[in-house]
């Protein structure tokens, strides 16, 4: 039976952890709403430039001297899946959502007699599809031991994706994401 003394020690010691947890809660808080609004403030430039990606490429579509990539093949034969989650769980339906979405794509160009070729970026998306569609695997971008999401890793993935491209691997690129609504509702995207 613990004496009062001890009683007592507990007791602060509970008290000074109850601190410590709401100290770092607050500074978990102040982390999300500088993300939250980060990833809020982004947002129309983003729409903005696709706008214009998206009109370039309409626009130089007829043409035999625009660039293949604004041009495109002409063909929508090999389709090249671009799958982005990320490398760790405990994060609810994050990944799996993205994953049921390219899961789909992918089942409906086989079924319509397309080839389909996958590059997963993150660990958990790979796992995920690695399953049904292991012999459609051409790639996977490890970031395992990226800490902190920075421009040279998004410039990573392009490079590997504009590579290929040159290389006539496929003619459609669809790339599947997460779209931030708010902290609880990220909604799954295809572009």
């Amino acid at each position: 039976m613990p004496n009062l003394k001890d009683l007592k020690n507990r007791i602060e010691s509970v008290k000074s952890t109850r601190k410590i947890t709401k100290a770092m809660q607050m500074v978990a808080a102040a982390k999300l709403r500088r993300a939250q609004e980060a990833a809020e403030a982004s947002r129309p430039y983003a729409e903005r430039f696709t706008a214009v990606m998206a009109g370039l490429a309409s626009a130089a579509a007829g043409s035999d001297s625009a660039p293949k990539l604004l041009s495109g093949t002409g063909s929508d034969q090999t389709h090249l899946l671009v799958v982005m989650t990320s490398e760790r769980g405990l994060c609810g339906g994050f990944n799996t959502n993205i994953a049921k979405l390219a899961r789909t794509k992918a089942q409906e160009l086989q079924a319509s007699g397309k080839t389909v070729k996958i590059l997963t970026v993150g660990k958990k998306g790979r796992d995920q599809l690695k399953r049904d569609f292991s012999d459609a695997f051409v790639g996977h971008v490890d970031m395992s031991e990226v800490k902190r999401m920075s421009y040279a890793d998004a410039q990573g993935v392009a490079k590997d994706v504009l590579g290929r491209f040159d290389a006539s691997e496929f003619d459609v690129a669809t790339i599947f994401f997460s779209r931030f609504q708010n902290v609880v509702t990220q909604i799954p995207t295809a572009q």
